[in-house]
């Protein structure tokens, strides 16, 4: 994909985004992830480098931040109260830019186009898109000689809403690899860090994440169920939580920013 075709890719998912994850309606919730998101952009001379960035706090029962291409990021209020510290929502908020940045649905659609197979095509249009959506998106993705690719994406497009689950399931070209994760592990803590965060808390996220997802598949906890989201999205790994303490035990702590006032009024909104 160029970067105008995932602007144009993102459009087409912004209103089935809109129902599936409302916009949280306090102003307050809004305006300070915002500007954190803005923070950090502004830190790592991100903006219009190629995209330009929004941030909004969306309403699910799910634990998740994700993003759609040419930088449009969300975070659910579940995940705002779960985190224990504003540095670990800034690494959440960075993670997210560093998908953006890597152009990892762009890589994917890629990778899926040179082994001749339509996986990702079949993944991004499953139960996601109205069916006038779906016919954009084929025209988008599929040369106008593939009459099969362009069938699919409007099949499939006009059978949204049938088929419901989680993010991943609707949205399927969220499904990142270990390695993209990897990846924007390490951009968004560079990027948190770089806006002033602590450097020992930016990925203390995934050290809970990590957690859940041993109990989850030890069946301790039926109620992790709504941790799965989050885990679909974004494989939690000891891999990852490794990389994550080698870069804070390796930066210098100049970060000071753990937690501020507004934080703590954000988590008592949401």
């Amino acid at each position: 994909l160029t970067v105008e075709q995932e602007r144009k890719m993102t459009q087409e998912y912004l209103p089935q985004m809109a129902k599936e994850y409302p916009r949280h309606k306090s102003a307050y919730a809004q305006d300070f992830v915002r500007g954190m998101g803005d923070k950090i952009v502004q830190a790592n001379s991100l903006g219009g480098n190629p995209y330009n960035y929004t941030f909004t706090v969306v309403e699910s029962k799910g634990v998740n931040a994700f993003a759609l291409p040419a930088g449009t990021v969300y975070v659910t209020a579940p995940l705002i109260k779960m985190a224990k510290s504003e540095a670990e929502l800034a690494g959440v908020i960075g993670h997210e830019i560093g998908h953006i940045q890597a152009r990892h649905t762009a890589e994917r659609m890629a990778e899926e186009k040179k082994g001749k197979t339509k996986g990702i095509l079949m993944g991004i249009g499953g139960a996601l898109l109205g069916g006038a959506a779906g016919i954009g998106l084929a025209k988008l993705i599929c040369s106008k000689q593939d009459k099969e690719c362009l069938k699919r994406i409007a099949l499939y497009g006009a059978g949204a809403g049938v088929a419901g689950g989680l993010l991943i399931q609707k949205f399927g070209f969220m499904a990142n690899s270990r390695e993209d994760e990897m990846e924007a592990d390490r951009i968004g803590f560079n990027t948190a860090y770089k806006a002033g965060y602590h450097k020992d808390h930016v990925g203390q996220f995934y050290n809970r994440l990590l957690e859940m997802e041993k109990q989850y598949k030890g069946g301790k906890q039926k109620a992790l169920s709504a941790f799965t989201d989050a885990m679909s999205t974004h494989p939690p790994g000891e891999n990852r939580v490794k990389q994550m303490n080698e870069m804070a035990n390796t930066a210098v702590l100049k970060g000071p920013v753990i937690s501020t006032p507004g934080f703590k009024k954000l988590q008592k909104i949401v």
